[in-house]
């Protein structure tokens, strides 16, 4: 049987025409995972962390912004944002976390996901990092669990702290981009036409599972022919 083709709208939009928000984060056991944790502009200066535990009033801090070590939080005040790079990851690294902003005087500001860590994870990819030259194309390899065969799949971005467009798949094609299902495991998604304003952070989803990917958009090169001057010797 020929692969499913579906095309991709512009808004990750549940059944309830809700914005959906991803928590339900997988990844394979000694692999490695960046999630984007996103602020309110407000928040630039402020400290950010990353916090493990399912109740936020006992959450153990597990690492502030710049320090070193397994976990890696790295603030990017320029995008209103921070990331949080997590490696080596085992089973017991399975759990409720919380990206968290530093409030003096306040209640910090934060968001919660839960992150599950095994030998076959129920969603993957091929590379969590990929990247396109502007004008080009780019193609993202998915992976599934046999038990995610009839759910959903999903490509969405990240835009803010608790909102996420992107785009949904339905059951058509479109020159903007495109999602073919194989129905044995394996998504293969395509972006074409990219703009710089493409690149930034998305997620692939079966059913209410998902994994992170980076996309990076390259500018086109130039296509003006040099200007080479003749200079004329008088003797």
């Amino acid at each position: 049987m020929s692969s499913l083709i579906l095309f991709v709208l512009l808004l990750c939009i549940s059944d309830s025409e809700s914005k959906e928000t991803l928590k339900n984060l997988t990844v394979r056991r000694g692999g490695s995972l960046t999630i984007p944790c996103f602020y309110d502009e407000k928040y630039k200066s402020k400290h950010k962390y990353w916090c493990k535990g399912q109740d936020w009033l006992l959450c153990k801090i597990v690492a502030y912004t710049n320090t070193s070590g397994r976990t890696l939080v790295t603030d990017h005040p320029t995008q209103n944002m921070f990331t949080v790079e997590l490696k080596s990851l085992q089973d017991s690294d399975s759990g409720y976390y919380w990206c968290a902003v530093e409030i003096t005087g306040g209640s910090d500001d934060k968001d919660y996901l839960y992150l599950t860590v095994s030998s076959d994870p129920a969603v993957s990819v091929m590379n969590s990092r990929v990247s396109g030259q502007e004008g080009g194309s780019v193609s993202v390899q998915c992976l599934y669990s046999a038990g995610y065969k009839n759910k959903q799949k999903k490509w969405c971005r990240f835009k803010d702290w608790s909102s996420f467009t992107g785009w949904k798949t339905t059951t058509t094609q479109n020159s903007a981009g495109l999602v073919s299902d194989d129905r044995k495991g394996s998504v293969s998604v395509e972006m074409r036409g990219l703009q710089m304003s493409d690149a930034g952070w998305y997620w692939f989803s079966a059913g209410d599972v998902g994994v992170t990917v980076h996309l990076t958009v390259t500018e086109r090169p130039s296509s003006k022919i040099p200007c080479i001057r003749n200079t004329v010797h008088t003797f």
